[in-house]
This record gives C-alpha cells, sequence and structure tokens, in this order.
C-alpha cells in the first residue's frame, strides 16, 4: 500500500492507495509543526481504512516548503559564489537582477575566477587553484555554510566544477556544494541562480526533511519516503535533501498528476482550484507539460524544469468587492471586482456562509446552488441579475485562463481538481466536457502516491561525429539505465519524451538533446535496502 501526502501551505492532505483503489483520505489545516499535522492525516487515514502501520510500504511526500521559504525569504543562508569564467563572463555579476532584499539576504560573497569553457570546449582562461583554495579560505574565514559554484558551459564539460568541489573537500568539507551542472539546462545566468538558490535553502532542506523523517519514525513508519519533484515523478529523500530546488511546483505537479490518474486522461487541461489561485496546466501523455520559458520564482529567473502553469488569482476564498446595498440590484455594477485578495485558510471564519462579513466566490456558489457547505440560511437575499452577473465573471475568469493555455482552437477536455473546484460550472466554453473525478479534492495527495520514478539526460553530440541514430540509441539508454539506478522497475521503464535541437551556431552539426524516461517505483528493491 502507498501512502501520499501534500504538505501545502493552507492544508494537508493524505490519501492511502492500494494498487488503483483510494483506500481512504484526509484533508486538515497545516499545523505550525509541521511534524504535528503530518502525523494527524496518516493517523486518520489508516483508522479510516483499518489498515496497520506495517501494511504501508512506502511513503510519497508532496511540499510546498521550500518555494514558500525562497519566496517569502524565509530561512535561507549567505551563500558564497564562484564563478569560473573570468574575464570573459565579468560583464554581469551574480545575483544580477535579483530583488534587493533577496540579495541582501543572501549576502554579495562572489568570486570571479579564471577558468570556464567557450562553446566549443576550449578553455576560456586556465584554471587557478591557487586562486580557488584563498576564496575557499575566505569564506571559511567568514562562517558561511554553503556554496554555489558555477562555471561557463558546464553542461558540456563538468571537470572544472567537480575539481572546485575536491578542493572545497580539503579545504573547508563543512560548507555544502551546488554546482551548477547539476541543473543541466542552458542559459548561465539562470542556471546559476538556480544552483545560488539551492545553496540557499540547504540548511532548511536537512531540516524539513529530517522532520518528516521523525513524524514517521513516531508513528513506527520504517518505510522508505520519496518526495516528488516539478516533473511529477520521484526523488529520495536524501537527493530532495541536497536539490530541495528540485521540489518548486511540486503542488500543481501533484494536482496535475492526480488528474489524469482519477478519470484515466492522458491529454487535457487540468483545473486546479485552491483557496487563493487556480492553476491550470496541460497533461500531454499524463504529465505536465513542461514551460518553454525561463521560470521566475521570487523574482528570480531560472532554468530548471517546471510545468506548463498559468496562476489566477481566483480560489474558494477569494473576495468580491461589492456592498451590501448592492446585493439586491437590479443588475450588477460595472465597478465590481473579484480577486485577487483571499481569505485563504480564513474561509472557515470570515465567508459569510460561516458567519463572517466577507463575501467570497464560496459564498456565491453555496448562493446559487453549484456548492452545499457553510449555512446557506446565513446569506443575504441576492437578486437574479447580480448573482448570475457574478457567477459569468467567475465563469469568464476561468475560461479565459483556458482559452490561454490551449494549443489549439480545438475543445479539450477540462478536469476540475481542489477543494475550491465547487465554484466551477458543469460546463466551460472551449471545453469538450468538464469532468469532477471522485476525490478531486485531494487529487494533489492522490498525485503524489502513484508518481513514478523518473531520469534525464541531456547532452550535446555532433552528428558529424556520431550517427543520429547511435547518438540517440546511446542517450536512451542511458536515461533508462538512470531511472533504474534511481529505484524504477525494470521492466516498467519507458521513454515519454525526446527533444532535439540544432547548434546553428556551433560547428560540426551540434544538437542538443533531452531525453526523459520514466518507470514504476520498485518497492521491493528500495524496502530491501532501506
Amino acid at each position: 500500500m502507498r501512502l501520499g501526502i501534500d504538505v501545502g501551505g493552507t492544508n494537508t492532505d493524505a490519501v492511502l492507495l492500494n494498487g488503483n483503489q483510494v483506500l481512504s483520505w484526509s484533508k486538515s489545516p497545516t499545523t505550525q509543526n509541521v511534524t504535528d499535522g503530518i502525523i494527524d492525516v496518516i493517523q486518520t487515514v489508516l483508522t479510516r481504512a483499518g489498515v496497520a502501520v506495517s501494511d504501508v510500504e512506502c511513503i510519497m511526500l508532496g511540499t510546498t516548503h521550500f518555494t514558500n521559504a525562497f519566496v517569502e525569504r524565509r530561512g535561507l543562508l549567505e551563500v558564497g559564489v564562484i564563478r569560473l569564467g573570468s574575464p570573459a563572463s565579468d560583464a554581469l555579476l551574480p545575483m544580477t537582477g535579483w530583488p534587493q532584499a533577496m540579495t541582501r539576504k543572501i549576502g554579495q560573497h562572489i568570486y570571479l575566477l579564471p577558468g570556464g569553457y567557450e562553446f566549443d570546449g576550449r578553455d576560456i582562461s586556465t584554471f587557478n587553484e591557487l586562486e580557488v583554495r584563498k576564496a575557499i579560505r575566505d569564506m571559511r574565514a567568514k562562517g558561511l555554510r554553503s556554496a554555489a559554484i558555477s562555471c561557463t558551459f558546464a553542461p558540456i564539460n563538468p571537470c572544472m566544477e567537480q575539481r572546485t568541489a575536491q578542493l572545497f573537500a580539503e579545504e573547508a568539507p563543512e560548507i555544502a556544494l551546488t554546482l551548477s551542472s547539476a541543473f543541466g539546462r542552458p542559459g548561465f545566468l539562470e542556471r546559476e541562480n538556480a544552483a545560488i538558490m539551492n545553496a540557499s535553502l540547504a540548511a532548511m532542506a536537512k531540516e524539513v526533511v529530517a522532520s518528516f523523517t521523525r513524524a514517521f519514525d513516531q508513528l513506527g513508519l520504517s518505510v522508505p519516503f520519496y518526495i516528488s519533484q516539478n516533473d511529477g515523478t520521484l526523488i529520495s529523500a536524501q537527493y530532495a535533501a541536497r536539490f530541495p530546488v528540485f521540489t518548486f511546483g511540486s503542488g500543481p505537479t501533484n494536482s496535475m498528476r492526480g488528474g489524469a490518474f482519477l478519470t484515466g486522461l492522458q491529454d487535457a487541461i487540468v483545473v486546479d482550484i485552491g483557496g487563493t489561485t487556480t492553476d491550470i496546466g496541460a497533461l500531454s501523455h499524463g504529465f505536465p507539460r513542461e514551460s518553454t520559458m525561463s521560470v521566475d520564482i521570487g523574482g528570480v529567473r531560472t532554468n530548471f524544469r517546471m510545468p506548463d502553469i498559468l496562476a489566477l488569482g481566483l480560489g474558494g476564498g477569494t473576495r468580491i468587492e461589492l456592498a451590501p446595498n448592492q446585493f439586491n440590484s437590479e443588475q450588477l455594477p460595472q465597478q465590481v471586482v473579484i480577486g485577487p485578495e483571499s481569505v485563504g485558510y480564513r474561509l472557515s471564519k470570515e465567508a459569510l456562509i460561516f458567519g463572517g462579513q466577507e463575501l467570497t466566490t464560496s459564498d456565491i456558489a453555496v448562493a446559487s446552488g453549484r456548492a452545499d457547505f457553510g449555512n446557506k440560511a446565513s446569506l443575504p437575499q441576492f437578486s437574479a441579475a447580480v448573482l448570475n452577473g457574478l457567477l459569468a465573471k467567475i465563469d469568464s475568469i476561468m475560461e479565459d485562463g483556458l482559452d490561454r493555455m490551449k494549443m489549439s482552437r480545438d475543445k479539450v477536455p477540462v478536469i476540475l481538481v481542489g477543494g475550491g473546484s465547487v465554484i466551477a460550472p458543469s460546463q466551460l466554453k472551449g471545453a469538450s466536457e468538464v469532468i469532477r473525478p471522485g476525490h478531486a479534492s485531494v487529487a494533489n495527495a492522490v498525485g503524489a502516491a502513484i508518481a513514478q520514478v523518473g531520469a534525464e539526460v541531456e547532452s550535446i553530440i555532433s552528428y558529424d561525429a556520431t550517427p543520429r541514430e547511435q547518438a540517440l540509441a546511446t542517450i536512451k539508454q542511458q536515461a533508462v539505465a538512470k531511472a533504474i539506478n534511481a529505484g524504477a522497475a525494470n521492466d516498467s521503464v519507458k521513454i515519454i519524451d525526446l527533444d532535439e535541437v540544432y547548434l546553428s551556431y556551433m560547428p560540426g552539426n551540434m544538437v542538443q538533446i533531452r531525453v526523459k524516461a520514466v518507470g514504476d517505483l520498485n518497492i521491493t528493491v528500495n524496502r530491501r535496502y532501506t
């Protein structure tokens, strides 16, 4: 049996799956002490299902901890940044374009050193080991606990970054390291930014993963646990502690994967409506469509893989600016505003249906009969014109978002998930059908529970030197082997994505190839080595 958990900023959700069957589920407010919230939902789902702790085989967990911490600038470490590429890369300093408040938090401990590669693999300048050692000693003297290493064209040749890491092991082994080559995507500044972001979260990542472990140990769950990452696949808890940024965007991704599982659809639009926002994404072959653009996190541009998500300021707790004396007007006032402000987790106290003073989208859903919760009797009398006008505005926001995410004019199936999905209509313009699957409110936890193991290999190859068929076959084999090594069952791994980008500015018919493989988690093997 699999236990899927999603720790969100507002709620912590959990589901227990036996194969493809959802045995039980639970949703409760996220507690300040995250461990308590996790323990509560686990105990609830096990009790409801009548299942013993010993029957749980593994735990899959999704979390927004690291995304929220970075955006809110909470618990971040100061980071020492070594850039290898002088003098060619000195025009723009590391953290160029970052919000000033963020750079003050992380610090300006920057070391521009010789080294780096040209696009064809030639050295920009000679690697200077003495200068690197000097920089490391300076970081150690400053008491820095984390460092990021970036080198021009490191995805082609990571040797200089790896040698720098060896020097850290000799001079300051206590400093946590992040190498930009681990992120492997083109775009030097974005890759460097991702490495710095990851380094700033080094201490928090270990602490959060340890808190999850304590919660499971307290319940007697001595089973492997995994954390879902941006692309809908799993990474080990140890790997997440090293690379917390790979979990950014895992919340919407889990909801989309959960929507695919609950409906059986592999290609559709998923509309995930929470208390504050609506996240709209596209499923392709059962996985979220990846963004082709640089992704902005907390005002910082990065290049790691993220789902292509459109976030709208509309949710179950979204505030509606409409004066009480206008509730029964003959027509909806033109100046009425819906969102983006939300009462969020305070919905159960501040919405009209719960005796509060704020008019929210949930109040309108209950008044119209779309939803049935809270106390409908506490709602004021709305005129038909006002009620229908507000519903039309809510629907229009969703339909505009749907149009922006579609790849063609053709109608597509739409899957509604999330606790706030009760505010959505049964039909949407541009949708061939609107589907509300069972357990939609905990689709994020379902997505975590059914997540597979994934691996991605990216390389730049000359088709003049290696025939295309041979090059593709080799990289596919590498991706499959990497997935199996990460814990996937041998006979379940398949290639789900392959990209070829011809690099016209490079000689020798150079091509950038990216291959992604996924497979089911091999629970037997992973239990054996836990």
